[in-house]
């Protein structure tokens, strides 16, 4: 009978989850808090006692007790939010404590705005980490050089910080890598020529950077790429023509760099080509005459660049252009009557040579 009952007792257990989590994840935990201070919304007060598995906000464990997600958000509709009516603020640092949650696959700490520091070097050695996003903070100083032994991330968002040096070569050894954002930091250097190695990416966010060098040809390789931004930066060269074979890529951002040579003609009759802007370079030559039947375009951002030449009148069979911007070229001619160019605005074509 006690046989029985403590079998019992084993099946409820296990068919109810873990309790708590392991000593050394907790201390772990508390010692990553320790490094941080929320004034406002007090995320923290629910970690305490040994429940840490269940009943701290942001934590979830796995089957075994361990720690496998800090989920914190400082941007969020969580009721905690919605009662302070504010979004969140926290100061301090990533400890390196966090290292120590070997079973980690997710690290959200983003848009606290205030968090400043580095990212923990040992970030590295995660090697179960599939999402690891710090958007929204104050970190400085560089991504870790080995961040390419983490073969498991799908996600590696650190945009809107202050990172500063290059894109870690390592980074190509990202096997599993989905979704690449380093917006909006100061990272200095070229873009890794075998960057087309990160065969699985779907989303490359790069700009607002400091970045030189030419575009990888290597690139165009990335089959899954729907997404690419290289705006805002100092990249020079030409614009490779094999971009325009992507197959599934939509959305196409080099604008403010400092390209040169002519637009691939690959580029505009690309037809899953939805948003390409390439305004605020150094671009010249004729635009080329592709446009056709299946041409649909919500933007076309050519502005700000040394064309010459007429407006293709092939743009008059495009099935759809939402947006259009000419303006600041060498163009000369007349503006083609009928779609879709009696919906644009005047501005569309203004401060060329001869355009009327």
């Amino acid at each position: 009978m006690k046989l029985f009952l403590f079998l019992t007792a084993l099946i409820v257990a296990g068919a109810t989850g873990v309790e708590s989590c392991t000593p050394a994840d907790r201390q772990a935990l508390l010692d990553f808090k320790a490094a941080l201070n929320e004034p406002y919304l007090g995320i923290f007060k629910s970690w305490s006692g040994n429940d840490c598995c269940s009943s701290w906000y942001g934590i979830s464990c796995d089957s075994a007790g361990r720690v496998a997600d800090i989920n914190l958000r400082g941007e969020s509709e969580d009721p905690i939010f919605e009662r302070a009516g504010r979004s969140g603020y926290m100061t301090g640092k990533i400890s390196p404590s966090i290292c120590k949650l070997d079973s980690l696959t997710t690290l959200i700490i983003a848009d606290w705005k205030g968090i400043s520091g580095e990212i923990p070097p040992c970030i590295s050695s995660l090697s179960k980490l599939r999402i690891l996003d710090l958007v929204g903070n104050k970190i400085t100083g560089v991504i870790p050089a080995d961040i390419g032994k983490l073969q498991r991330l799908t996600v590696l968002n650190v945009a809107d910080n202050s990172i500063s040096d290059g894109i870690p070569a390592s980074v190509v050894n990202l096997a599993s890598l989905m979704h690449l954002d380093l917006r909006n930091n100061q990272i200095t250097g070229g873009i890794p020529q075998d960057f087309g190695k990160l065969t699985m990416l779907s989303r490359a966010m790069l700009g607002r950077n400091q970045l030189t060098g030419t575009i990888p040809s290597s690139i165009a390789g990335l089959y899954r790429l729907a997404d690419l931004d290289l705006s805002v930066n100092q990249i020079s060269g030409s614009i490779p023509a094999e971009l325009g074979s992507m197959p599934v890529l939509s959305t196409l951002n080099l604008d403010s760099n400092r390209l040169s040579g002519s637009i691939p003609a690959s580029l505009l009759s690309n037809t899953g080509l939805n948003i390409l802007n390439l305004s605020r370079n150094s671009l010249e030559g004729k635009l080329p005459d592709v446009f056709g039947s299946k041409t649909y375009f919500i933007g076309l951002d050519l502005s700000y660049n040394n064309l010459k030449g007429q407006i293709p009148k092939s743009l008059s069979s495009a099935a759809y252009i939402g947006h259009l911007d000419l303006s600041h070229n060498h163009l000369c001619g007349s503006i083609p009557t009928g779609w879709p160019f009696d919906h644009l605005e005047v501005s569309s074509f203004s401060f060329n040579d001869c355009v009327w």
